[in-house]
């Protein structure tokens, strides 16, 4: 016990760097677990305040679920949010490994903390600001696409009219904003490689690609199933912002810009419903929860290194 306060004095100063992340993370993930109850409670404010509105509500077991699960739109929000989030997973980690292998085999160390940083930024843009990116090239009357179809001579397409154009554009929109981030997770990994391995490689006549296949990509295996399995964790979830505001809340878009996310805040803004909102939240995170379990427990099984757990 003496030792073990004795290295806590000593690494004190990793303690305190530590401090703000868990300060965050108890106030913003497990104190609001508290409120998860409102799930199965008709939710009704309280003049004593909020936690009066919590214990105080009604309780109504498992209606607000059956919000969800009861409207014309459940299949439609279900398979939207697991394809779009299948097609991320699949295409954001081949986009991101090889966007991390290219940089990290350029000699120019100043041009590549360029693209770096070029690839980045994207990341840190609101979708709010980038829905007028989108606007400024598909706009019906004054949009860069429909300009250039003009000179031509071929009609101008009402893109915010036309459902089968947007699969393809919020996939493009996706790996445009998350490429960046997620390249530079792999890179740190590369970089961490040792170059032994790389010298190894070269002496016994291996090529570039061979050095990428038999070399860099079992370096980085680990970790390209971990972000993956914890990926899987989040299908059930939606980059709101993509959804929503990319769209523009079009309506004649809704059969493929409609997940689960969108439909729960349209539910919300119109019947004032918190009850039925927390229900969705709290079923996003259960199968999420249930996906990773299953996730690693066959991670583990091929692989047991591999797994997360």
């Amino acid at each position: 016990m003496k030792g073990m306060l004795s290295n806590l004095y000593k690494n004190r100063i990793w303690l305190l760097m530590v401090l703000p992340g868990t300060i965050w993370l108890l106030l913003f993930s497990y104190l609001p677990m508290f409120g998860q109850v409102l799930a199965f409670k008709k939710f009704r404010i309280d003049p004593d305040g909020f936690f009066a509105s919590v214990i105080n509500s009604e309780w109504v077991g498992w209606d607000n679920f059956k919000y969800l699960f009861t409207s014309d739109d459940a299949f439609i929000i279900t398979r939207n949010t697991i394809l779009y989030n299948l097609v991320f997973i699949i295409l954001g980690l081949v986009a991101a490994v090889a966007t991390a292998i290219l940089l990290s085999e350029l000699v120019n160390r100043k041009l590549s903390k360029f693209y770096q940083t070029g690839m980045l930024f994207p990341h840190f843009i609101s979708w709010v600001i980038g829905s007028y990116f989108v606007f400024t090239f598909l706009s019906a009357d004054r949009g860069l696409l429909n300009n250039v179809l003009g000179w031509f001579h071929i009609d101008p397409i009402s893109w915010y009219s036309e459902p089968k154009y947007w699969p393809f554009i919020l996939v493009f929109m996706s790996l445009w904003k998350g490429i960046g981030y997620g390249s530079i997770v792999y890179l740190a990994a590369i970089v961490g490689i040792d170059k032994t391995y790389y010298e190894a490689a070269m002496i016994d006549g291996a090529t570039k690609w061979q050095q990428i296949k038999h070399v860099t990509l079992p370096m980085i295996k680990p970790l390209m199933i971990i972000l993956t399995i914890m990926n899987i964790g989040r299908i059930f979830n939606s980059d709101f912002g993509l959804f929503y505001q990319v769209p523009r809340d079009s309506g004649a878009l809704y059969p493929v810009t409609n997940v689960i996310d969108t439909f729960v805040y349209r539910g919300l803004m119109t019947l004032g419903d918190i009850g039925m909102s927390t229900a969705a939240g709290l079923y996003q995170s259960a199968v999420g929860f249930v996906l990773v379990i299953i996730t690693n427990y066959i991670v583990r099984k091929v692989d047991e290194e591999s797994a997360l757990f």
